[in-house]
């Protein structure tokens, strides 16, 4: 039988201010900070007892949830940094950088990373949808924060990513609607001398197609 470490695998009654609240057990983990000490705490000593074995399970296979106390907004900033400068465009960098410097560390930074969940992130989308972002905004929004928190799963920073069960908002597609002829008269006579004028009397004939397909106007009669 495996020897426990010192401070580890002993039961004791847990207290606060002097009374008895349940029982807590120790063990340690390793982190890039070196070894640390960890508990869990329950009711009873069986309940203390499990939690225990499930820690140790957890631990032998490299699942040590190591937040801490790492706040969202710490990890995102540390995220943009070493995972996301550097290994894509600049553009792209930057259209992550601005989804969340304005908008989720305000919101959501003071938060611990392990503390988050689903309900924090819906309730982020409906301020910005409330605030006038477009639902598109807030799809893409959603996508990075989902994407950062992958890698904190997978860097064993938190057991689960809460986005997962979280549904972004659903963009509403706009019709488009042709224009008729006047209009497209009306547009020619505007661009007349502009370097785009070849073009859109080139396009022409696709707008009448376009016009055609999109079915009758007001009054049945087509365009």
């Amino acid at each position: 039988m495996a020897k426990n470490g010192n401070g580890e695998g002993s039961i004791y009654p847990h207290k606060k201010n002097g009374k008895k609240v349940g029982y807590r057990e120790a063990y340690w983990v390793h982190t890039a900070e070196g070894p640390k000490r960890r508990y869990v705490s329950g009711k009873t000593r069986d309940e203390v007892h499990n939690k225990h074995i499930e820690a140790l399970g957890n631990r032998a296979q490299g699942l040590v949830f190591d937040a801490e106390s790492l706040t969202i907004g710490e990890y995102l900033t540390r995220w943009l940094e070493d995972s996301v400068r550097g290994t894509v465009r600049v553009s792209t960098y930057e259209v992550h950088r601005h989804m969340i410097q304005p908008h989720i560390v305000p919101a959501l930074g003071r938060l611990k990373l392990r503390d988050l969940n689903p309900a924090h992130v819906r309730g982020l989308y409906r301020e910005k949808l409330d605030s006038g972002l477009s639902a598109a905004t807030v799809r893409k929004m959603h996508s990075i924060l989902r994407k950062a928190l992958k890698q904190a799963v997978l860097d064993g920073l938190i057991p689960r990513n809460v986005c997962d069960a979280v549904k972004p908002p659903r963009v509403e597609r706009k019709e488009i609607t042709p224009l008729d002829r006047q209009q497209a008269k009306t547009l020619l006579e505007a661009a007349s001398g502009d370097r785009l004028e070849a073009l859109l009397r080139v396009s022409r004939p696709h707008w009448h197609e376009r016009r055609r397909a999109s079915g009758p106007t007001v009054g049945g009669r087509g365009p």
